[in-house]
C-alpha cells in the first residue's frame, strides 16, 4: 500500500501524525513530511496509516493498493 498526500488540501492539522508517528510528521511551520513517500508503506505501519488517512478532516490524504 502506498499513501499519497494532497499538499493542496493539507492544512497542518497533524492528525495524521498522531495516529502515524512513523509515517508522518509536521515541521515547526505545520508542513507535512511523509516518510515513505512514493514508496510501500512497510508492514508494520499499514494499520497506523489507515488510521491516519481516515483522521484526515481535509481528505488531504488517500491510499492506493
Amino acid at each position: 500500500m502506498k499513501v499519497f498526500v494532497d499538499t493542496t488540501r493539507c492544512e497542518g492539522h497533524g492528525l495524521c501524525a498522531e495516529q502515524a508517528p512513523g509515517v508522518f510528521s509536521l515541521d515547526d511551520d505545520a508542513e507535512l513530511t511523509q516518510h515513505f513517500e512514493g514508496a510501500e508503506i512497510p508492514d508494520e505501519h499499514l494499520t497506523a496509516s489507515r488510521a491516519a488517512v481516515n483522521a484526515c478532516p481535509v481528505g488531504a490524504l488517500r491510499t492506493v493498493s
